[in-house]
This record gives C-alpha cells, structure tokens and sequence, in this order.
C-alpha cells in the first residue's frame, strides 16, 4: 500500500510538472519576436483580409488563454503544428529523427553504462592502487573533453587513417532493401558517433559508480560481512553494489531521459538526421513552432525516465516509498 500511494504520488507531480511546462514553453515562444504568419506565409503579396483570414484559421485572434487551451488540445490529438522551414506538419518531421536519434544515443548510453559500472567497480575495489589512479584519470579526461572536440579529433583520425564515413546515417544508392547491406551500410556511418558518445558518458558513469562504491564499502555492515569470513566476490555482488547502484540510477535515469533528443554537437558534428540537428537547424532557421516541439520532446521524456527512475528507487531502497 505504501509503494502504491509513493506511485500515485509520483505521477500526480509528473503530470502537474509537465502542465507547468507546457505553459512555459508555450507562453515562451509567444514573446519572441516576429509575426508568426509572416514567418510562415513570406509573401509580400498578401492582403490585409488575406492577413485576417489566416489569423482567424490558426486561432491567432483569440485570447491568449483560449489559444493555449487550443494548443493543449492540439498536443493530445497529435497536432503539434506545421514548420515554418519544411512547411510540413511537425509530426511527420518529428518521428523518423526520433528514431534515428534513438538508433545512436540508446547503443552509446548502454555500452556507457556497462563499461561505467565495470571500470568503477574494479577502481573502487582497487582503491588506492595504480589500477584506481589510472581508471580514475582516465575517466576523468573524458568527462572533461568536450565533444566536438573528440569528434573533430575522430573525424581527422578517419579521413587520414581509418577511410570511415564521417558524415550522414546512410549513403546514397546502397541497396536498403536488403537488410544485410543495410545493417552494413548504417554501422560504417554509427561507428564514429557511437564511438564520441560512449566515450564521453563513460567518465561520468565510471567515476558515480566508484563514488557511491566507496562510500558503501566504509559501511560497518561491509566491514561485518568481510569479518564473518565472506568471500570478497560475495561481499562485493550481494552487499556492496545493489546499494551503491542507486545514484548510478539517477544518472541513467538523465541520459535515457535525453536519449530521445540525441546529442545536439555530436548529431551536429557528424550530420547525424537526429532530433539534436533537428533542433540545431530549427534554431538557426527561427523555426519557432519546430523548437517549441522540440523542447517538448525534451521535457517529456526526461520527465518519464526521471518519473522510472523513481520507481526503481522505491524498489532499490524501501526508505523511499515512506518519505
């Protein structure tokens, strides 16, 4: 019953988080400046009652809380507008570069977090020792780099040395029906943005998991567990690490969260067709109702992992469902 009520809890904050929101994006880009319509219709040949017709069609004439309840409305029947730049309803634009972006960030923050949860827990165990200061340093030096730099870097490596793709998701005239050489094709181009994004979240995720490792092995009840004569294997797998995993949640919950999203500067870097060069493009356009939706697909799932992440801590620690 408690974990039931911490449930319900929970999502009564999620859907009133992501209301105010909502309100804040769409009051936001209502204080831009420029006309919407003359952002979207550039015809210098339109009249004053041309002008009139399309404000009374967009629902521009209404009070601005009617236009918002509109809008709301809208959102839960998929309409999420039409783009200034491609002059196409967002929609359309949105859900492939969602799934391209999904198609890079899901692998590298997998391969991230494995890699992470490895290295930390060798350094912790090995506190102390070269094996710590050298997963350490290295850790820390690629959570420090910034990642256009490491792409620019594997970019150089690639026309120089490796002959890799180093821009778009697919070349043109490969037979896509084939899904062996689309499989073939999609991994020459994935490798180096791949590549940029694992190595850059797997600092992060190194260096959390031998924090909170740390921490957990200067319990007593660790000291206890080591004194009964328990092997340190056994020490590690069934006390240490299920309760030093829970920041390590957190921090997954924020990169699936953005998982959705993509990289902006690595999808940019590397022309990757993803929801970050979306929005790249939709700034550098004043593509207003594009970025409106794109900073909604942000809020809304990082909203949602944060929301499971809070789920799996209920699970990982009894305590919280009770706060």
């Amino acid at each position: 019953m408690p974990y039931r009520s911490f449930i319900l809890r929970k999502f009564f904050t999620l859907v009133l988080t992501l209301f105010i929101i909502t309100l804040v994006n769409f009051v936001l880009f209502r204080l831009l400046p420029g006309d919407p319509i003359m952002l979207l219709f550039r015809d210098p040949r339109l009249t004053p009652e041309q002008i009139d017709y399309l404000y009374h069609k967009f629902g521009l004439d209404k009070p601005l809380w009617e236009q918002f309840f509109i809008y709301l409305w809208n959102l839960l029947r998929g309409e999420w507008g039409i783009s200034f730049a491609y002059k196409k309803p967002i929609m359309e634009i949105l859900v492939p570069r969602i799934t391209n972006s999904l198609i890079l960030v899901i692998p590298a923050t997998v391969l991230s977090i494995l890699l992470g949860v490895v290295t930390g827990v060798v350094a912790a165990w090995k506190r102390g020792g070269l094996t710590d200061a050298l997963v350490s340093f290295v850790s820390l030096g690629l959570y420090s780099l910034p990642t256009f730099w490491l792409g620019g870097i594997f970019i150089f490596l690639s026309i120089n040395y490796w002959r890799l793709p180093v821009g778009g998701m697919l070349n043109y005239g490969v037979d896509h029906n084939n899904p062996l050489a689309y499989l073939g094709d999609l991994f020459t181009h994935i490798t180096l943005p791949l590549a940029t994004l694992t190595l850059v979240s797997y600092g992060s995720f190194t260096l959390t998991v031998r924090g909170a490792l740390l921490d957990v092995l200067s319990e007593d009840y660790i000291r206890t567990a080591v004194a009964k004569g328990l092997s340190s294997w056994r020490v590690l797998s069934r006390h240490a690490l299920p309760n030093a995993m829970l920041p390590t949640v957190s921090l997954t919950a924020v990169s699936l969260g953005t998982a959705v999203t993509g990289s902006v500067l690595t999808e940019t870097v590397f022309n990757w067709p993803g929801v970050g060069r979306l929005i790249f493009d939709a700034i550098s356009n004043r593509d207003y109702p594009l970025l409106q939706a794109g900073f909604l697909v942000i809020t809304i799932s990082v909203l949602l992992a944060n929301f499971l992440a809070d789920i799996v801590y209920g699970l990982l620690d009894p305590r919280v469902k009770y706060r």
